[in-house]
Formats: C-alpha cells, sequence, structure tokens
C-alpha cells in the first residue's frame, strides 16, 4: 500500500511540474507575441521606412492612387505596356481610351503620370510589396509616409514652393499642388532626400527622368490634368485621410475592384514589359508585431525588405523605352501637347 502512494505521489508531482513548465512556457510565447521587442520595433519600422521613401514627398492625392494601384501589380504592368502602344494618343482622346479599359480607377488615374507607372512596373517587387502592405497594415503605411516627411522637413528638403503647398496641422504634413490644373511631379532621390541616408531598396532601377540625384528636391515636369477632369477616376477623385490612415475615393474609402495583391504579378506578361523571368518568390513572412498573418509581406520576419528574386530582368534594353514620347500626359520634344508636360523649376 506504502509503495502505491509513494507511486501515486511521484506521478501527481511530475505532473503538477510538467504543468507548471508548460504554463510558464505558454506566458513566454505570449508575452513574446504580444511585447514586441523594441529591436523588432525598429526593424520592421526602418523596412516600411525604405518601402515608401520612393514617394512620400508625392502630393497626397498621388500618394493616395500609387498606394491603390499598387495592390493590382498586374493590371500597373498592362497599363504600361499599353501607354507605350498607344503613345500617339493626347490629351482628351486617351482619357477617353483609358476609361474605356477593365483597370481599377487607380491604375487608370496613374496614365496621368507615365514615369509613376512606368516605375512601378519596373520596380514591380516593391510596387507588390507596397500594395501588400498598405492592404494589411494601413494605418502604419500612412504613418510612416508622415515620418518620412517630417524628416525630408527637417532636412530642409520640404517646403511650401510655386509648384505645390505644404502644410501643416499639428503632426500631420499635406502636400498639394499649387495649381489647380497641373500637377509638378517632384523629383528626388529617395535615399538621401530625407537626412541619414536610407539603404536603397533591393533590386530597385531608377526610371531616368523620375529621380533625381542629388539630396534636393526639384521641379522639371508639370502635368496638365484638365482632360482627365471629366472622369470618375480622375485627379481630384483621390485623397489621402491621414488621421483616418485610408486612401479617399469619391469621398468614401477606396475599395479595390478585386484584391490583386493577393496573387504575385503576373511576370510573364505582357512580353514587351517582362521577359525572360522565371520566377518572382517571396522571401518574407509575417511580421512579428502580432498582426495578422502577412501583413509585411515582402519583410523578412526581422524587418528588412526581400529582395524577391527574378531570374532574368525586365526587357527593358538598358533603359525604359518610351517609343518617342509621350504625348498628352507624357513627355514630347520640344513642346506641350494635350494635358501633357509643361517646364517646371528647379527649386
Amino acid at each position: 500500500m506504502n509503495s502505491v502512494k509513494q507511486s501515486l505521489a511521484f506521478v501527481v508531482s511530475g505532473s503538477l511540474i510538467l504543468a507548471t513548465a508548460q504554463a510558464a512556457r505558454a506566458d513566454d510565447v505570449a508575452q513574446s507575441m504580444a511585447q514586441p521587442s523594441a529591436q523588432t520595433v525598429q526593424q520592421v519600422t526602418s523596412g516600411l521606412e525604405q518601402l515608401v521613401a520612393p514617394i512620400a514627398l508625392y502630393p497626397d492625392s498621388l500618394v493616395a492612387q500609387i498606394l491603390a494601384a499598387s495592390i493590382h501589380p498586374n493590371e500597373v504592368v498592362e497599363a504600361n505596356g499599353w501607354m507605350q502602344e498607344n503613345s500617339s494618343l493626347v490629351g482628351e482622346a486617351l482619357a477617353q481610351a483609358v476609361d474605356q479599359q477593365n483597370w481599377d480607377p487607380s491604375v487608370k488615374a496613374l496614365t496621368q503620370f507615365p514615369l509613376v507607372l512606368a516605375n512601378m512596373a519596373r520596380n514591380l517587387s516593391w510596387a507588390w510589396t507596397l500594395g501588400n502592405s498598405y492592404q494589411h497594415a494601413p494605418q502604419d503605411v500612412l504613418d510612416v509616409i508622415q515620418v518620412m516627411r517630417q524628416r525630408a522637413q527637417q532636412a530642409g528638403n520640404l517646403m511650401g514652393t510655386p509648384q505645390e503647398m505644404v502644410t501643416t496641422e499639428g503632426q500631420t504634413i499635406m502636400i498639394q499642388p499649387a495649381e489647380t490644373d497641373t500637377v509638378y511631379l517632384p523629383e528626388y532621390d529617395p535615399w538621401l532626400v530625407y537626412g541619414a541616408p536610407i539603404g536603397v531598396y533591393p533590386g530597385w532601377a531608377p526610371v531616368p527622368g523620375l529621380i533625381a540625384t542629388d539630396p534636393d528636391v526639384i521641379f522639371a515636369l508639370g502635368i496638365g490634368i484638365g482632360a482627365y477632369a471629366r472622369f470618375g477616376w480622375g485627379w481630384h477623385h483621390w485623397g489621402a485621410d491621414w488621421h483616418g490612415h485610408r486612401v479617399v475615393y469619391n469621398q468614401s474609402t477606396y475599395l479595390p475592384h478585386h484584391f490583386a495583391s493577393a496573387d504575385r504579378p503576373n511576370i510573364y506578361g505582357p512580353p514587351s514589359m517582362i521577359g525572360h523571368a522565371d520566377g518572382f518568390h517571396d522571401r518574407g513572412s509575417q511580421s512579428q508585431l502580432g498582426m495578422h498573418d502577412g501583413v509585411y509581406h515582402g519583410f523578412s520576419h526581422f524587418g528588412t525588405a526581400s529582395t524577391f528574386a527574378f531570374h532574368g530582368r525586365p526587357s527593358f534594353g538598358g533603359g525604359v523605352h518610351f517609343a518617342g514620347g509621350f504625348h498628352g500626359g507624357g513627355f514630347h520634344s520640344g513642346g506641350v501637347h494635350g494635358g501633357g508636360f509643361h517646364g517646371g523649376g528647379h527649386r
């Protein structure tokens, strides 16, 4: 009987020790998930800074269009190829042709800014990561854009000019065109303009005419938006609600016409834009901030940007070719056509 009692006591004691150990382990896991380390938070934040750096100093409505369009990377590539194939269209004719396409309104809106569209198509992994991050964590993305604007302002690289208005409400910095019918696209080096240098996004390929080669912000191109005014996807239909942390389309929260960023971009087409690539790999994993799975697709669990390895390279032939230039919303040598580019000044 004593032997049985001793055995039973041993079993009970062992069970208690095991249960205590399991409870302690569960507490440790819960604490690690609920309270990420300062290092983890900083790493993820740094990754987002690198992600939004190329667009943070654009006017609010353009930022909204880019965030929305980045949810549709396949349509971005398609629209960019279509713009090159239809470079003869100008002004109202171009706007009408764009309106007939089955693209998301945000992608249609970006046809007003061919260089921005070309940049997204060329840096497709960056665009896809941006869209996926905004879809799953819009507050974080918009907050980091504000942080980057504050840094640029402190570095003396963000201020009001004849081309754009920069206003501040509390900690929120808003950027708007100075003219109602012309948007001057700021050119800047996204890795230098914010004061302390930022690491270049992996695989980043700058589009000529869009990125400045020094820390200053310049305004060389004014883009006429009048030809697009009567279409429901035009400039004045977009905005950024910084306090509500959302992209605004037609005075409501933007909702994509389909959730394209759940799928990786179709890197096999169209052939004129992407060539000989045999894989698009997201090596990222979910962040350690206790958010939903896949919040920061394209970032490793250390918060750094994934390389999104392309085997092969986009077939731009050493550069971005515009088949003789953009017309009506694009370049034209020696002049302005339709709603195209106007010469601007340097700050």
